[in-house]
């Protein structure tokens, strides 16, 4: 199925224009034989050959008859389209024939349109004299027209007045434009000088309107017809200012002139004249609640006429209740910002802050129900920025704070008094000692935190931070009075006369406030004493049970001076004095509420266990015998067992007692074989871990029957096994210094003896 070699000839000129095409046409004719390899491959196909060509003879007949169609139809059309623009090439020739022609005509005629301009510009004078002509009546009345208006000024017949002062403005008004337009400004300068009345008589009008302004809010009361007057005319020359601002090629002077922002001037000054430029007012107490309290009344009522009578009087663009109630507000703002300049005192600032704060957005001022819904202020700005909220409540803070210095260094002063006072101090319902000094102090306190709540929340944190910082101040001046009044005992005994009762009620008076303190918790759900005023409230109770420790040592001192000694070892009654001494306080202790009482008891026994303790081992008796041990032991288990009895019968549990190391003591002495004492040393320094050599070598030299082996064994396995305290361990030998055992004197180059 290959071309022919003319076939060829012919295509190549088509191909060397369409490179595509012929790639085209080797594309199908590889696809043609592909296909049709594919289809005669097999023998039984090629019976179908005859048939397959008269197909493609067929098609391709047709396809030659379509693009014979097509060709033709496409010649018709280019056909038309030339006879078309042949066409118009000949209009378009005609017409720039005709086009040329004209241009010769207008050329011809140039001459005749210099006349017709000055016949324009003699037509145009001709209507400019004209007008002349007809306004001269009114110029030349111009004077008389000055005089007629000023009359009507005077009997404030304002309205007429103006009509014909818009008159006369109109009329110079025109004269200038034309004479702007003609670029005559000498001509100018002459007519300004005719009309130069018309000023005199605009400020004679403006000052009219600016005083009818002024006493706005009576005349609405009491001639609304002359403030409505004023506001026409106001409207009036708005409406022209706008109308020349957006047409007028020439601005007439005087113009723009802006009235009506003029009257807001007006009416704000007259808002803020009269109240808030006073002279300087008594800034503190009744003065500042009066020049408030008339703030308020008249600031109410005067917005109660703007709602329902002057908003009636003027056009609903003016908003004049918004202006008036954003005017008032601004000028308050300003106002108290003038006033806090001023030293005000804790009442002053007091008012100040629940005025602004308070009352001003209350039922009883601006959200008055005869304002509401129209007057509102929520949507301006706060009457006090939070930065001035903020800085006037710490000077609140401040000034009250030094009240309450003031009044807890007084009410300390009378209870320091009181401590010297020849009388017990006064006790409760229940017997238990006291002073008023609690109830005084929480109850200033509570009420300045009380008053603060009334404000802010803000408020009301800052001054129960500003509480508990007085009171932990307070509770420190008090300790040192107390440690004062302790000098002073300790000089005379017999000062004061009532040392122990006195300390007692202190004591009382500590729990009270430490109980009263999480009352001041504006927040009941937070009840918690802040760490560093509970650690004040602790030193004060540590230091008046160390003072009443020390009247309960001061007693003690000259029994436990007789032990250990032959006569105490032999059977005397000095445990029993020391029992009767140690119950004369516990009498005196349970003045006391229950806490403090078992605190004071500990203490005691504590107290008394160390003493006895002390006086066993810096006294340091040794026994000579079997006998004179088994004579200690039995001692020192009489003696243990009275006081461990007493202080059971007082309340104190037996394990909260220090009085079984004393127990523990006696078995070390009481046992028979020393070999065994390394094991009962070693379960003694596990109970009593602040127990040292020293303490354990005493022990050993009571005995009397340790070898120098046998001590050596011991302190060894005490330096094998040394021990750490635990948490919450009393501490009962580390504040008992033992007596530094004497070396033996040597001589030089010699052996010890």
């Amino acid at each position: 199925m290959g071309m022919s070699a003319g076939d060829k000839r012919a295509a190549s000129p088509r191909d060397e224009e369409w490179p595509e095409a012929e790639k085209a046409e080797k594309l199908a004719r590889g696809a043609a034989l592909k296909w049709a390899s594919g289809v005669f491959y097999r023998p039984e196909k090629l019976e179908g050959l005859g048939h397959y060509r008269r197909r493609e003879t067929q098609r391709n007949n047709s396809i030659q008859s379509r693009l014979k169609s097509t060709v033709q139809s496409y010649l018709e059309g280019v056909s038309a389209g030339l006879e078309q623009l042949r066409s118009a090439a000949q209009e378009v020739q005609g017409v720039c024939q005709d086009l040329g022609a004209a241009r010769w005509a207008l050329l011809d005629s140039a001459d005749h349109f210099q006349g017709l301009q000055q016949m324009r510009k003699l037509m145009e004078e001709h209507v400019q004299l004209a007008s002349v002509v007809q306004v001269l009546p009114q110029i030349f009345s111009v004077h008389e027209v000055f005089s007629h208006i000023l009359q009507l000024l005077h009997g404030q017949h304002l309205l007429e007045a103006h009509v014909e002062l818009m008159m006369v403005e109109q009329l110079r008004d025109d004269i200038l434009s034309q004479l702007h337009l003609r670029g005559l400004s000498g001509a100018q300068a002459t007519v300004l000088s005719y009309f130069s009345g018309l000023q005199d008589l605009n400020e004679s009008l403006a000052k009219q309107l600016w005083d009818i302004v002024g006493s706005s809010l009576r005349l609405v009361r009491e001639d609304p017809v002359l403030f409505v007057t004023a506001v026409r005319i106001i409207e009036r020359e708005e409406k022209i200012d706008d109308t020349l601002l957006l047409e007028a090629t020439f601005l007439p002077p005087g113009r723009p002139k802006g009235w009506r922002q003029k009257f807001y001037q007006v009416l704000q000054d007259t808002i803020t004249g009269g109240r808030f430029h006073a002279p300087r007012l008594d800034a503190e107490g009744p003065g500042l609640a009066k020049h408030l309290a008339a703030l308020q009344k008249d600031i109410v009522c005067e917005l109660r006429v703007v709602k329902d009578l002057m908003v009636q009087c003027v056009p609903a663009h003016y908003n004049i209740l918004s202006v008036c109630t954003a005017t008032y507000h601004q000028a308050l703002t300003s106002h108290l910002q003038e006033i806090l300049r001023e030293d005000l005192d804790k009442q002053g600032l007091f008012l100040l802050l629940e005025w602004a704060l308070r009352v001003y957005h209350s039922p009883e001022m601006m959200a008055h129900p005869d304002l509401l819904p129209e007057v509102d202020v929520s949507a301006l700005d706060p009457l006090m920025s939070s930065e001035l909220v903020d800085q006037t409540e710490r000077r609140y803070v401040m000034k009250v704070k030094a009240s309450v210095f003031e009044w807890m260094q007084r009410t300390l002063e009378v209870e320091f008094k009181e401590w010297f006072r020849e009388e017990e101090p006064e006790t409760d319902h229940q017997g238990f000692f006291q002073s008023a000094l609690p109830a005084i102090v929480m109850q200033m306190l509570n009420e300045n935190i009380q008053v603060a709540s009334l404000i802010t929340d803000s408020l009301q944190q800052k001054i129960y931070n500003m509480a508990l910082e007085e009171l932990e101040a307070f509770l420190g001046r008090l300790r040192e009075a107390l440690v004062q009044c302790g000098k002073e005992h300790q000089q005379d005994r017999a000062v004061p006369k009532y040392y122990i009762p006195h300390l007692l009620a202190v004591l009382n008076n500590n729990l009270a406030l430490s109980n009263a303190v999480s009352s001041l918790h504006p927040d009941t759900a937070c009840r918690e004493v802040p760490g560093s005023l509970q650690a004040a409230l602790d030193r004060m109770q540590k230091k008046a049970t160390q003072l009443l420790l020390e009247e309960l040592l001061l007693d003690l001192q000259p029994l436990c001076l007789q032990l250990p000694s032959r006569k105490w070892l032999s059977g005397s009654q000095l445990v029993g004095s020391m029992c009767e001494v140690i119950d004369k306080y516990a009498k005196d202790f349970s003045r006391v509420r229950k806490p403090v009482f078992t605190l004071l008891l500990a203490e005691s026994e504590l107290l008394v266990a160390n003493q006895y303790l002390r006086a066993l081992l810096q006294r340091k008796m040794v026994c000579k015998s079997r006998e004179e041990r088994g004579q200690l032991c039995h001692r020192l288990l009489q003696d243990a067992t009275q006081l461990r009895e007493l202080f059971c019968g007082l309340g104190l549990d037996r394990g909260q007692q220090s009085l079984e190391a004393v127990f523990a003591l006696r078995e070390l002495i009481c046992l028979k074989d020393p070999a065994l004492l390394s094991l009962e040393v070693l379960g003694f320094i596990t109970k009593y871990p602040d127990v040292s050599d020293e303490h354990i070598s005493t022990l050993l030299d009571i005995r009397g029957d340790v070898s120098k082996e046998v001590r050596h064994v011991v302190l060894e396995m005490m330096a094998q096994h040394p021990q750490a305290l635990p948490e919450g361990y009393r501490p009962i030998f580390s504040t008992i210094l033992v007596p530094v055992p004497e070396l033996p004197f040597c001589l030089r180059k010699g052996k010890c003896a």
